[in-house]
């Protein structure tokens, strides 16, 4: 599928920086992502520099070795802080790898033509990273600062989708601000919207911090397990409908959106109420992909062309993963996007475009070739 040049200018392999760990929740899931990827990309066409970024926020020169930053229900990977931190830096016109330490002097390690951000949650899905990047002119793979922002803000996510005519479920924004100074105002507006509900932080993914309310009793407790990962929250009534999902690939130049067919989780029955993080990353056989789904044809055509439209509507590039919500009406209402989805092997978003014929590897390479023929700043 990919035919562009995969050599710098000067002739040697491309330079890929695999950015992962990160300071959020979800530091384990992007080191998993990042050892998918290693293991996968062609070493023949790319040089692959991979940079951890501590939970302090320290980057630091991370190890190729994929085994190590292998996910169990029984230990969780990490980047540890070193005595050495690699900076980012533009020298001589070209955007350098830096490694400083005290009482030293800076060492450089050389040009980076495109990075990989394989960061999931806030300080690295949610436009920061990505503002970095743009200011020290660096190409990098996915959504840009204003979409990435967008994309991790579940409420703000649903006003730009309400604003593009896509239909989604009912639901709260509850801030910080709104839980300390009156709570009762809040249980009132979660009560109208019915049970069940789904109480998320805003700007959280992977499940982290989402829990299932059955009744009002339990909703103060799940405000409390969410507000620990976000103090901004988004509460959503309960759909019935199956969960649906569709992998967008930016187009080439001037092209459309791709998208795949689209796909649908079975969890595994069990202590699974919904799409966990242990049904998602942890444990084997928690959760099945069937795809295409068992959808008639018209109804998978909408899914492809609405998720086009969200993919356009928060202005993402790159990737993203968007979920809807099948319900027995016949009717799709979106429930998110995700610009930058889980990309582990067994991760849903490569899933479902195995099913659709690009392999790994060819979209790891695919996704690549976008970023480098990208220009930073205003586009």
């Amino acid at each position: 599928m990919v035919t562009e040049e995969t050599t710098s200018p000067t002739g040697r392999r491309t330079r890929v920086a695999i950015l992962f760990g990160g300071r959020s929740s979800e530091h384990a899931v992007s080191c998993v992502t990042a050892a998918g990827v290693m293991g996968a990309i062609d070493q023949s066409k790319y040089e692959v520099v991979p940079i951890g970024i501590a939970k302090s926020g320290q980057w630091v020169l991370a190890s190729g070795d994929t085994s190590q930053w292998s996910l169990s229900s029984a230990a969780l990977p990490e980047v540890a802080p070193s005595g050495k931190t690699v900076t980012l830096a533009e020298v001589g016109g070209e955007h350098q790898l830096i490694v400083t330490e005290p009482n030293t002097v800076p060492q450089e390690l050389g040009s980076v033509d495109v990075v990989f951000p394989l960061l999931h949650g806030p300080w690295g899905e949610d436009g920061t990273i990505q503002g970095l990047l743009e200011l020290s002119d660096t190409r990098y793979v996915g959504a840009g600062v204003l979409a990435s922002a967008v994309g991790m803000d579940k409420h703000f996510m649903k006003v730009v989708f309400e604003s593009a005519g896509l239909t989604v479920g009912p639901y709260v924004a509850v801030t910080d601000r709104e839980w300390l100074t009156d709570a009762e105002a809040v249980r009132k507006r979660v009560d109208k919207l019915g049970f069940p509900v789904f109480v998320k932080p805003a700007r959280a993914g992977s499940s982290m911090g989402i829990s299932k309310v059955d009744s009002l009793e339990g909703l103060d407790a799940a405000i409390e397990e969410a507000r620990r990962h976000d103090l901004k929250l988004v509460i959503e009534a309960g759909i019935v409908g199956r969960e649906i999902e569709c992998a967008v690939l930016q187009g080439r130049g001037t092209e459309a959106p791709r998208t795949s067919m689209p796909g649908e989780i079975a969890v595994a029955a069990g202590e699974h109420q919904f799409y966990d993080f242990a049904a998602k990353y942890v444990e084997d056989g928690a959760a099945a992909l069937s795809c295409p789904a068992d959808m008639p044809d018209e109804a998978i055509a909408r899914v492809r062309e609405l998720a086009a439209v969200a993919f356009d509507a928060v202005g993402a590039e790159g990737l993203s993963r968007v979920d809807f919500f099948y319900t027995p009406a016949g009717d799709l209402i979106i429930n998110e996007i995700n610009t930058m989805p889980g990309f582990t092997p067994k991760s849903m978003y490569p899933q479902m475009w195995a099913a659709s014929g690009l392999g790994y590897a060819e979209l790891i390479d695919e996704l690549i070739q976008l970023a480098l023929t990208r220009k930073t700043g205003l586009r």
